[in-house]
């Protein structure tokens, strides 16, 4: 079951070419992945943003280990 949510999309989608970047929080496990490689990308398809327009990394796989910024630990 999907749960659609129209306000969230309606909100990005009203500032999308505004210049900024858009950044989404909220705890743990409460749906901001979904909404954003989900949800939010399927609104974007339908406006008719092409597949080649989108970058999905997944930045705990170890495939992209290469691509996190090591922090050191004092």
């Amino acid at each position: 079951m999907v749960i659609k949510r129209d306000f969230y999309i309606d909100k990005l989608t009203s500032v999308r070419h505004n210049g900024l970047v858009k950044v989404i929080t909220g705890v743990r496990r409460c749906g901001k992945s979904y909404l954003l490689f989900n949800l939010y990308r399927d609104a974007l398809k339908a406006e008719g943003v092409g597949d080649d327009h989108f970058v999905c990394v997944q930045l705990d796989d170890d495939d992209s280990e290469g691509l996190r910024i090591q922090c050191e630990r004092r």
